[in-house]
């Protein structure tokens, strides 16, 4: 699967985003979002969906005891709030800026499906992505409930070096240059920093893994 930013090589942002288009550049503002600030809660009427042009965001919803579960973390030129393209009327997550700053496109519902309806092609590349986004979501929901901490991991690295993976002639390595910290990907994964930092250091002792803060690399196995 391809970086949604590049999704299907379309830029998303370049093409959905309401201040690329002169009917609606004048009316059109793009919202600013601090670390911890919410876009929207559960239970919100769904009258939106947004692109994010700059920083990162957070989808998830809690349980009845409380227990926060991150469905996804999105960054620059990814979609959320898609939902609302398919008739949602009520969110059932939250959205959360986890950067410093983050600056979303908002994007109406009746926008939204005027664009679709002028470009047919353009309409069937969105549900593409939508059917791909739900199956994305529900594989890892099905990991966190149904494997360990050791397996989820090695899932999510599968799924990286997919997106932003590419392979190294000279080792025989995946290099993965990925946009999460290891809080995001501890979120991701269902469970704590403290247990992913011991998880990480013991699968490179096993040299199935190497990483600094700028990379992590799937290392090839040596015969």
């Amino acid at each position: 699967m391809k970086n949604i930013w590049f999704f299907e090589d379309v830029n998303l942002f370049n093409i959905l985003c309401p201040h690329k288009f002169k009917e609606y550049k004048k009316c059109h503002d793009f919202d600013l979002y601090k670390k911890s600030d919410y876009i929207y809660f559960e239970e919100d009427a769904a009258s939106k969906i947004y692109l994010i042009e700059q920083g990162k965001v957070k989808l998830g919803y809690y349980t009845e005891d409380g227990i926060e579960v991150v469905k996804a973390i999105l960054t620059k030129g990814e979609l959320f709030g898609e939902k609302a393209i398919l008739g949602e009327e009520v969110r059932n997550e939250f959205a959360q800026s986890i950067d410093e700053t983050t600056s979303i496109c908002p994007i109406g519902v009746e926008t939204m499906h005027e664009l679709m309806r002028d470009n047919k092609t353009f309409s069937l590349k969105i549900y593409k992505f939508l059917g791909l986004r739900f199956k994305k979501l529900e594989r890892r929901l099905q990991l966190i409930l149904f494997k360990d901490i050791r397996t989820r991991f090695l899932e999510f690295l599968k799924e990286l070096s997919l997106e932003y993976g590419y392979h190294c002639e000279k080792t025989g390595d995946k290099i993965i240059k990925h946009p999460y910290t290891q809080k995001d990907i501890a979120s991701l994964i269902g469970t704590s920093r403290s247990n992913l930092n011991v998880l990480m250091n013991e699968l490179k002792e096993e040299n199935i893994i190497s990483f600094n803060r700028k990379e992590l690399r799937l290392l090839q196995k040596k015969t």
